[in-house]
């Protein structure tokens, strides 16, 4: 103490801040020993996606469970095509909405209605979205010196949304924005070229950036950056789990509830995270029989020779066998694009269009039909023939530039993309 007391004050600042620094590295150096492992999140993770919620789940802490509204009751219902972390079959679609800019709001907006909710009276339907953003009446209105007839105007859009499986996605986060939009680039540059020898099919895909100036890569329009931020989006549209990212949806009212309590504490998201972020990559399967291996190989020349790696990009920012340029492409031809209503007012230059859909990730194709975003080809074959729009001279080529033998080997290409060999059957996640 008389020591203390003979020291000036610098040094007794010293002193306090040298012993806090000591506490801090101490504190951190426990923290980090009793921080649980990535195996170990993983394995809870895993536990998390497949546990079916219940309205006030004893997992759900303060918040209530399951719902009220809601699409599953568990990550696996929709994420089960060719194992745990798959794609989704039709029956588990999603019910997507987007309101058209117009006269009277030049925004954007979007939703979900959910197919299911732990009480009947909270059930969402397609006309309560009508009532909340109701049909705009037309009239008469001088534009200049001229009388205009506005005719009436429904801004809301319907789509099928099928679930997208989610394999390697851990790889597809480590891939930079600068290898997003190198690849675009190139692809600008390319389509350029071609012009100028009077080629005007080539493919340039759209980068979807973000408000915050980041690249999208998750989700059918990339609305997501990150895995992180999907799964939060997942959790609480889904399956009706706030969580510290998104709250629940409130019934009826098509929007984040933010009086919602937690359903899902930090170390429970972490974990869910975490087992997305390593689930296996899909794998090119090949066969041992010589035949069908030639034609495997040659399927994928056909698959380059045709114009199919021009947006389904063979390898991407150091991932290899990814098969997507994780751009925005439209492939829905003029005159057949019934579904899309054009809006009143131009959409928003940040956001994209209603026919703009992300290039799908090809590895694992074989164990994720149906295909396309709506679901709506059950075939591979089927797929590739309703490409239009950007890739319409892909299917062009496809359907009359190769032979029938071609044809065969280009299928039997995409059918040796499989879902990871090593991941585990639905069945025995369930029985697990």
């Amino acid at each position: 103490m008389k020591l203390w007391q003979k020291c000036d004050r610098r040094r007794r600042v010293f002193c306090i801040a040298g012993a806090l620094v000591m506490l801090w590295g101490v504190t951190q150096g426990f923290a980090w020993l009793i921080a649980p492992s990535e195996q170990e999140l993983r394995a809870e993770g895993r536990e998390l996606f497949i546990h079916e919620w219940a309205p006030n789940d004893p997992l759900s802490g303060e918040g209530d469970g399951l719902g009220p509204v809601f699409n599953a009751n568990s990550c696996v219902a929709c994420h089960a095509q060719g194992g745990v972390g798959g794609a989704g079959e039709n029956k588990h679609n999603v019910r997507a909405f987007s309101v058209l800019p117009n006269r009277n709001d030049s925004n954007l907006y979007g939703g979900v209605v959910h197919a299911n909710a732990t009480a009947e009276h909270l059930l969402e339907t397609d006309e309560q979205v009508q009532r909340q953003f109701p049909i705009i009446p037309g009239g008469v209105t001088v534009i200049g010196n001229c009388q205009v007839r506005l005719e009436d105007f429904n801004p809301v859009e319907f789509e099928e949304i099928n679930t997208p499986a989610l394999f390697g996605a851990g790889l597809i986060d480590g891939i930079s924005d600068w290898s997003i939009r190198k690849n675009a680039w190139g692809q600008s540059l390319t389509a350029l070229g071609k012009e100028f020898q009077g080629d005007f099919d080539a493919t340039m895909g759209k980068v979807r950036v973000l408000p915050d100036g980041r690249v999208g890569k998750f989700g059918w329009k990339a609305q997501f950056a990150t895995v992180e931020e999907f799964v939060a989006t997942a959790c609480a549209v889904e399956v009706g789990l706030s969580n510290s990212y998104r709250r629940q949806d409130q019934p009826g009212k098509f929007k984040a509830d933010e009086n919602a309590e937690y359903d899902m504490t930090s170390r429970q998201f972490d974990s869910l995270t975490t087992f997305c972020l390593t689930l296996e990559r899909p794998e090119l399967i090949m066969p041992r029989d010589s035949r069908e291996y030639s034609a495997i190989v040659r399927g994928r020349q056909v698959f380059s020779e045709i114009g199919c790696a021009e947006c389904h990009t063979p390898d991407l920012g150091g991932v290899k066998g990814l098969y997507s340029d994780l751009c925005l492409h439209n492939i829905s031809d003029p005159d057949h694009n019934g579904y899309v209503r054009e809006p009143e007012v131009p959409m928003p230059s940040n956001v994209p269009g209603l026919a703009d859909w992300k290039t799908p990730p090809l590895w694992g194709v074989a164990d994720s039909a149906p295909y396309l975003h709506d679901g709506s080809s059950p075939t591979l074959e089927d797929a590739i023939e309703k490409h239009g729009g950007d890739a319409k001279h892909t299917r062009e080529k496809y359907l009359k530039s190769i032979s029938v033998t071609d044809r065969g080997n280009l299928i039997a290409f995409l059918k040796a993309l499989r879902a990871p060999s090593n991941g585990n059957a639905i069945e025995q996640a369930v029985e697990d």
